[in-house]
């Protein structure tokens, strides 16, 4: 970032404000510049930057870090910050509004814990949550899929469309074993949730407006469930 990139993405920041701004900065033939892209995320709490901007500053250049604004707060990366700098495997830059103070992140192999995580659709979920504690327990790698907000209203089947190339099956109810995967219905046509079954009656996972908890899977949770998963392969 040098010095008229770093104020393009003031401008920027400033005009958007107090909404949260973001960008990207690439670089032209060895100079880099500062790509402003629309946020699409419907609060004002975070950013989702857009795709279509995205690929078309891929096509300008080499995209070689992130921008964003914290409004009314401190620079300092969030835990959703730098989850987002690790999965786009960018050095992500952090300006606060209206104080213009700074921060930088970049990736770390971060994860942060299982358990207090905020929500952030697409970013910190309740698959990312499934995703994390297969990774971690069990050394599984899942593939991340793109999901926009309210995905199940669109037509779209995340979860049943893809847990069978995932290594999972489906196996009864009345097998349920600490480790296996629950799919629940939460207002929704199909399944739109993840949880994992912990044993003792227990199940981990992470619901929108609510920090990732562990929680007993009682009659509400046990009523919404459609599918136990289980990895076999």
């Amino acid at each position: 970032m040098n010095k008229d990139s770093r104020e393009q993405a003031i401008a920027h920041a400033l005009r958007d404000y107090p909404k949260e701004a973001c960008g990207l900065f690439i670089r032209i033939d060895g100079k880099t510049t500062y790509y402003p892209c629309k946020n699409l995320a419907e609060s004002d709490e975070h950013f989702v930057l857009d795709p279509l901007d995205y690929a078309e500053a891929d096509e300008l250049g080499e995209i070689v870090g992130m921008f964003h604004s914290h409004p009314d707060a401190p620079p300092q990366a969030s835990e959703t910050d730098i989850r987002t700098a690790q999965g786009s495997g960018l050095p992500s830059y952090i300006v606060s509004v209206p104080s213009l103070e700074w921060a930088y992140t970049e990736p770390t192999g971060f994860t942060p814990a299982l358990v207090g995580r905020e929500f952030v659709h697409g970013k910190v979920d309740c698959y990312t949550l499934y995703r994390d504690y297969y990774r971690l327990e069990h050394g599984l790698i899942l593939n991340d899929y793109e999901r926009d907000d309210n995905w199940w209203r669109d037509g779209k089947n995340l979860y049943l469309e893809n847990f069978t190339n995932e290594g999972f099956i489906v196996v009864p109810f009345s097998e349920l074993q600490p480790g296996d995967g629950l799919l629940m219905k939460i207002l929704s046509p199909v399944p739109n949730h993840a949880a994992i079954y912990l044993g003792y009656n227990t199940i981990l996972h992470h619901i929108y407006g609510r920090l990732s908890c562990r929680e007993p899977f009682d009659g509400q949770w046990q009523k919404r469930t459609t599918h136990v998963l289980r990895y076999v392969r």
